[in-house]
């Protein structure tokens, strides 16, 4: 009984505090995961006051990673990161070989292990999932083509994390058989893929056939409590039985049961049921972190503690800068993608866990990983925030701006050559042209629209990959920014009856209406905002149709209710008029 107390004291106790912490961070604009590792420091034996039980928040913990990394394998979509593998596959791997080789050398400065350095190296080069997916959700920049290599990145940085969490047992168990020579090395990590290999062909080959008869069946019984049950233990028996089975570690086999269960038609309710079950425990993962934090290695340890913090926050950043700049992405993705990666979170401790468990790393250092991480992820939100103005002010230096875009530019060009002529023989075909700007989901379902109508239209975009893919297609696409006169010319604006903007960013659709105003004032400029507030200042600078989700959400959503009751479509009709007079700006009731 009293063990029972213990437990439920101590859960209760962890959940509330880092409810508490979680709110307060999020009030200040910084990440949830902040609170979160705070609240484990707060009970961790180093502070005074309330001690929480260690084992016992360590028992949720490893729940925690395993529905971590389910919840990873389930949104797992190879096509994802195919899309971006341009930038995000040398992306992540140059991250990981840079951050480890400036560990290394921190290293043998500070007089540090091999092995602590190769995994310090390795942990300070993958960056949170959660914090760049936040940052980007709050700046309404998820859906945009940085938002796209941001998430094609981190996915890259997750397959190598599975990779190094399966890896690092070996190298441990190699460690310790014969440090002096390599053959045993080779033998324990060529072991260790064997039995990865039969892992994965288990449980794909098995997957495949099982689980989605099981979640079938269960589906049938049409009993949610008993579908959400069914994927928590399919989750954590996969996890278990390719750790007492096979011996790699659970979260190898987290992924597997994940990837497996995503692949089936009910991957999107598995994911909706297991999402709230994995945020849960993950709390319980952070705090468990924090509780291991020692601020004495501030004391111990200053040198690896500035050293890992300018790896995170200036060597990382100039990393993934160079390399989109290298592959002549435009100086926003640069300077965007280079801030949202300069943080470690989640991924990070998962691997300083296992280094810490199997001899590799010692405490002291996870502790100032802790501080580290800490860190990063209460300025990252902050830092990003500065990106927009950084590259204001880089606009400003013509000479360099120029510089720095030449190489963006000159890939522009080269894929534009060949869509002027395109253009050029649309032109000479009397119809009626359209240009769009920005082709996510929004810009797709308006093409086919305007193809459907007989209409020519012009995709601009800054995602280079999606320029190239579409003229491989035949389809008539231009690459740049829609802000500027050149690229609206190469576009041939001044010839176009429609202009479409479909990209979420206020200031540049603002920009890109007025530019192309000035070059045609006949032009009808229909454009996408999320807002209704945003609606007056858009009709203002020349919008002739402004579409707001809010606006439009609220008709949908009262159309299916009046539709589900009953009403007549002359009904639903004047409802849906009545909405939107009702929230149009000049009515001022969406205040």
């Amino acid at each position: 009984m009293h063990d029972q107390i213990g437990l439920l004291g101590n859960l209760a106790i962890s959940l509330v505090l880092a409810t508490v912490l979680g709110i307060i961070a999020t009030k200040l604009r910084l990440s949830a995961i902040v609170g979160y590792l705070l609240a484990g420091i707060i009970l961790g034996p180093q502070t005074p006051g309330f001690v929480g039980n260690y084992e016992m928040a360590a028992e949720f913990a490893e729940v925690g990673v395993v529905l971590l990394m389910f919840g990873v394998g389930l949104h797992f979509k190879l096509k994802d990161l195919m899309a971006v593998k341009r930038i995000a596959l040398p992306g992540a791997i140059a991250q990981f070989i840079v951050a480890t080789t400036f560990s290394l050398f921190m290293a043998m400065a500070l007089g540090l292990d091999l092995p602590s350095g190769l995994v310090l190296g390795a942990s300070v080069s993958i960056a949170s999932t959660v914090v760049v997916t936040r940052v980007l959700m709050d700046s309404n920049q998820l859906q945009t083509p940085v938002g796209f290599i941001a998430v094609g990145w981190l996915i890259a940085q997750d397959v190598v994390t599975v990779l190094l969490l399966v890896a690092m047992p070996a190298l441990a168990l190699s460690e310790a058989v014969d440090s002096s020579t390599s053959s045993s090395l080779v033998w324990t990590l060529g072991f260790a893929l064997i039995r990865v290999i039969l892992l994965c062909a288990v449980v794909i080959v098995f997957g495949n056939r099982a689980v989605p008869w099981i979640l079938r069946l269960v589906a049938s019984t049409r009993s949610r409590e008993l579908f959400t049950l069914t994927i928590l233990a399919l989750a954590l028996a996969i996890a278990v039985g390719s750790s007492m089975l096979f011996g790699v570690s659970m979260a190898l086999g987290a992924f597997l049961a994940g990837m497996v269960v995503g692949q089936t038609d009910a991957s999107h309710q598995a994911a909706a049921d297991a999402m709230p079950m994995r945020d849960a425990f993950a709390v319980l993962f952070f705090v468990s972190v924090g509780m291991l934090f020692d601020p004495h290695v501030f004391v111990e340890l200053p040198g690896v503690f500035v050293s890992l913090t300018l790896i995170v926050m200036v060597v990382n950043p100039v990393t993934a800068f160079l390399i989109a700049w290298l592959l002549r992405y435009s100086i926003r993705t640069c300077i965007a993608l280079a801030f949202l990666l300069s943080q470690i979170g989640e991924f990070s401790f998962l691997l300083t866990a296992q280094a810490v468990e199997v001899g590799l790393l010692s405490p002291q250092l996870r502790s100032v990983l802790v501080a580290v991480s800490i860190l990063s992820i209460a300025l990252n939100p902050l830092i990003y925030r500065l990106s927009g103005r950084i590259e204001r002010e880089l606009s400003k230096k013509r000479k360099l701006w120029k510089l720095l875009n030449r190489r963006s530019n000159l890939a522009g060009a080269q894929l534009n050559i060949g869509a002027t002529a395109s253009l050029e023989l649309q032109q000479n075909i009397d119809r009626p042209t359209a240009i769009i700007v920005g082709f996510g989901p929004v810009g797709q379902t308006v093409r086919r629209l305007l193809t459907d109508f007989g209409v020519q239209p012009v995709i601009i975009d800054l995602n280079l990959e999606t320029v190239r893919e579409l003229r491989s297609q035949g389809v008539a696409a231009i690459y740049g920014d829609a802000g500027n006169r050149e690229i609206l010319a190469s576009a041939q604006v001044k010839s176009a009856k429609y202009l479409l903007i479909t990209i979420p960013e206020m200031i540049a659709r603002s920009l890109i209406i007025l530019t192309a105003r000035s070059m045609n004032p006949d032009l009808r400029v229909f454009v996408r905002t999320r807002y209704i507030r945003d609606q007056v200042w858009l009709n203002e600078v020349g919008a002739t149709g402004v579409v707001t989700e809010e606006e439009e959400t609220a008709v949908a959503l009262g159309s299916l209710l009046l539709r589900e009751m009953g009403a007549s479509e002359e009904r639903i009709l004047e409802e849906a008029i009545r909405i939107h007079e009702s929230l149009s700006p000049q009515s001022g009731d969406h205040q």
